[in-house]
């Protein structure tokens, strides 16, 4: 343990302070909250997730080993946006993204996901693989009648080429969604993985599955806290019965070594329906999985 309590640790991520937009890892909070979410609040969830970040800091990671403390990380704290204009908030995210190293984001709604994306493309070329973990496909045309909702994200990353849908794995899956955009999603060559079939199969098994369809090609890690179930997430917008167990999301992504991720998010955290800090946490630590995965 620390001489300094968890409460009185600074607020950035990990307790960060320092804004050193040139460190290898950098994280950033992107608070757009547009009010497309079944509940609205999501635009505190970069601030709740570095709260609960504070209680990962004693020690180092006991799957890998890796102390917190030797990563080259800085929280440059939470990037502008053009409140209630979606697609200058979009273009804005997608600018001060650019030039970032290695970027994990914390949202947010899974709108930020595009630009972020598009941001990364730049760097890595188009065509990227996807590990993308949610409730839902997120690859409608529209999101109740908004062009790029937070439920349209992947439509529009796969219409641009950001993506490689055939690189593309989505992982915890069982929301209502019609079926010609379920057929459009696996017709683009996606494969998807319903919550049913990770409990069926077993995290090991899984983390096969998506190592399999990633393969070596540059990715992208995007994981919304409604892949988990209410019980263990219940503060995000739009919640799904029947969903992943925090351990099950730990003991996949604690299996994805060897997958060139270049970036991540976390996404959907509300914390105005959290309840007692589990979901912020939960979210706090599948950036530290991340992290974790990025040094084993």
């Amino acid at each position: 343990m620390t001489g300094i309590p968890t409460f009185a640790t600074p607020a950035g991520f990990f307790g960060l302070s320092a804004a050193n937009r040139m460190a290898s890892y950098t994280v950033a909070g992107v608070p757009l909250d547009i009010g497309t979410t079944n509940r609205a609040g999501t635009r505190d969830g970069p601030a709740a997730i570095r709260r609960a970040s504070r209680m990962l800091l004693d020690g180092a990671h006991p799957g890998f080993w890796t102390d917190p403390a030797t990563y080259d990380l800085a929280d440059i704290g939470d990037f502008a946006i053009a409140l209630g204009d979606i697609p200058a908030s979009l273009a804005a995210i997608e600018q001060q993204a650019i030039g970032l190293n290695h970027l994990l984001c914390l949202g947010g709604e899974h709108g930020i996901t595009l630009p972020l994306l598009r941001a990364l493309t730049r760097r890595t070329g188009k065509g990227i693989a996807l590990v993308h973990f949610d409730a839902h496909v997120d690859t409608w045309p529209d999101n109740f009648g908004q062009i790029y909702g937070h439920g349209s994200v992947f439509y529009h990353a796969i219409r641009e080429g950001l993506i490689d849908p055939g690189r593309t794995i989505q992982i915890g899956i069982r929301s209502p969604v019609q079926r010609e955009v379920w057929d459009w999603t696996i017709g683009q060559g996606v494969t998807i993985l319903s919550a049913l079939d990770v409990h069926e199969a077993g995290p090991a098994a899984v983390a096969d599955r998506i190592k399999a369809v990633v393969g070596p090609a540059p990715a992208y890690f995007s994981f919304d806290i409604d892949a988990l179930d209410p019980a263990f997430a219940p503060g995000t917008g739009t919640p799904e019965i029947g969903g992943l167990a925090t351990w099950q999301a730990q003991a996949i992504v604690r299996r994805l070594q060897g997958i060139a991720f270049h970036g991540m998010d976390v996404v959907e955290v509300a914390p105005a329906y959290d309840v007692s800090e589990i979901t912020a946490l939960a979210g706090a630590s599948i950036v530290w999985e991340y992290l974790a995965l990025m040094h084993s």
